[in-house]
């Protein structure tokens, strides 16, 4: 499981290829067996991606552990049901976006949704005011994404951050591809209207 404090390293990785949709496949079926071992193989190869999502999603990372901890409870009592109709990665995006969703709608709209701010590049750390300016950059993109509706936000997330294709996004959210394409043009549109100054 994902420890408080643990801090998510590397870029999100995709739900699934080929050869990892097969080995999620056994891992679940064993797991919904009741093997634990093979249960935490899977928490442990796609905690990472879920965490950043969580994160990016909620701009909170404790809100963000806990979103995930409990999907991962979710996932757990839910595996006898996993068919595998979709890749277990697939499958856990899914549960996680609708978690951070439900999390999102369940907030008052005037509380603040900032982003969790990407390490600065070593030029930045150099100049003071370069440090600033970035800063200030990273607050006014997450007070964009603040504006945005959750599931335009989720949906350009999945898209610009975790780089899921229209059709996985499609899955992951349950609408169709037109509505994809739809919320994230709009999303991209509001986001470059708001940071039309920082350009």
């Amino acid at each position: 499981m994902v420890r408080a404090g643990e801090q998510v390293s590397g870029p999100p990785r995709p739900p699934s290829t080929a050869a990892g949709r097969t080995g999620d496949a056994l891992l679940a079926a064993r797991a919904a067996e009741g093997d634990d071992a093979a249960f935490e193989t899977l928490v442990r190869n796609h905690s990472g991606a879920l965490l950043h999502l969580a994160q990016r999603m909620l701009g909170d990372q404790v809100e963000a552990e806990d979103a995930v901890q409990e999907c991962f409870l979710t996932a757990w009592r839910r595996l006898p049901d996993f068919r595998g109709q979709a890749a277990f990665g697939t499958w856990m995006y899914r549960i996680v976006t609708n978690r951070c969703l439900n999390i999102l709608r369940a907030r008052r709209p005037t509380q603040p949704l900032d982003s969790v701010p990407e390490p600065q590049a070593a030029e930045y750390r150099s100049s003071p005011a370069r440090v600033a300016e970035a800063s200030a950059t990273v607050q006014a993109l997450g007070t964009a994404l603040g504006t945005l509706t959750p599931d335009q936000r989720a949906c350009w997330i999945l898209r610009e951050l975790h780089h899921l294709s229209y059709e996985e996004i499609a899955e992951v959210v349950g609408i169709g591809e037109p509505a994809v394409r739809g919320r994230i043009f709009r999303a991209r549109r509001s986001l470059m209207e708001a940071m039309d100054a920082w350009r």
